[in-house]
């Protein structure tokens, strides 16, 4: 059954999932929001996405620093993950195929021969139930659960997902995600694909704002973005971020394998015994906003938003490349392909836990 098809059922019966091609009613789509003091944000259970994210800039002005879009319809028909929860396997899979036990498996292929983020409905183009919703208070929270068939998309097993947004401290955003394997090996790696523009969503594009990444190698990848399962250093190169760069500064760099961008996984080096890494820094001089990222996930794919064009976003403002930059922490890419990279693969005795931590601040300079 072909996406178009499917999410055109969904439609006409409206909130709704496809399990093993039959469709089942499920419950309402809608946009819930979590706020703590100056921080307030908006996400919806369609694909468990990030639609908005308000803070204050050094001025004290509100603003929204997330691309998005007016409404649930535009989400349903995104082609770039706009905020959206990726998976079962978030980037690139190689020949869409992969051997786990002996086993051959054929996913499906919605990228060329390959596979992107999950095949062609992946974890971004369902409903998920929404289990636990707290608006406010010390520790507003959002819990979403989402339960992947045998078979979907070509990968085994039954799933158990949740992913869960939490505000928490001064102007922190939390987001856990987990996955359990209800009965056989699978392999997992979920991301959020949120763009950033500190200078606010409909502020014009990315390059001037500085970055800083906290990882001295890079998996190299070939023509179509398939790691080959080498490494390489940064230094020396357009993709040292080691020290603050703006963003444009060595963009058309033709050494980049992305012709138009970045779009490349950093290993991220952290501190050995701690669980928790330091990943990347991002701040935008203009309006004093800075980001600053934690994960315990191996890696973080630094795309700057290349093949955005003509999309009409937020009250009617159109997004062009690099509208945003998208700093999706997560496991190698294709990793089911390299024994040499750190393994993906879930089982119901060892589950999935991916933790994001988001700490935003404003008139401070890297």
């Amino acid at each position: 059954m072909t996406k178009i098809l499917v999410l055109l059922l969904c439609v006409l019966l409206g909130a709704s999932e496809v399990v093993n091609g039959s469709v089942h009613q499920k419950e309402k789509v809608g946009v819930f929001e979590l706020k703590k003091g100056d921080l307030s944000l908006k996400v919806t259970n369609w694909g468990a996405s990030i639609v908005s994210l308000v803070l204050p800039d050094k001025y004290g002005m509100l603003g929204d620093v997330v691309l998005g879009y007016n409404s649930i319809e535009d989400y349903k028909n995104d082609t770039s993950y706009f905020g959206a929860t990726v998976g079962r396997i978030a980037n690139r899979i190689g020949g869409a195929q992969f051997n786990l036990n002996g086993i051959h498996y054929k996913i499906v292929a919605n990228e060329g021969n390959n596979t992107l983020h999950g095949g062609s409905i992946g974890f971004s183009d369902v409903v998920w139930k929404v289990k636990k919703y707290q608006r406010d208070g010390d520790s507003p929270r959002i819990t979403f659960s989402y339960q992947s068939f045998d078979g979907e998309e070509g990968f085994p097993g039954d799933l158990l997902v949740t992913v869960s947004y939490i505000l928490t401290g001064k102007s922190q955003l939390v987001i856990i995600m987990k996955a359990k394997a209800l009965n056989k090996p699978t392999p997992v790696n979920l991301a959020n694909h949120a763009y950033w523009n500190l200078g606010g969503e409909n502020s014009g594009n990315v390059l001037n704002e500085v970055v800083q990444i906290f990882g001295s190698k890079i998996t190299l990848v070939d023509s179509k973005l398939i790691p080959t399962g080498k490494f390489a250093s940064v230094k020396g190169t357009p993709y040292d971020f080691l020290n603050p760069h703006v963003v444009g500064s060595r963009i058309n760099n033709k050494k980049l394998a992305a012709t138009k961008g970045y779009d490349i996984n950093y290993v991220l080096d952290g501190e050995k015994g701690k669980k928790i890494k330091l990943a990347a820094k991002v701040f935008d001089k203009k309006s004093g906003r800075e980001l600053v990222l934690y994960t315990n996930a191996p890696g973080v794919q630094f795309y700057t938003g290349n093949f955005v064009q003509d999309v009409k976003g937020k009250g009617g403002f159109v997004y062009q490349a690099h509208a945003g930059l998208c700093l999706e922490t997560q496991a190698f890419p294709d990793s089911v392909n390299h024994p040499n990279f750190p393994s993906t693969i879930v089982t119901p005795e060892k589950p999935y836990k991916h933790l994001m931590l988001f700490k935003f601040s404003h008139n401070k300079a890297l």
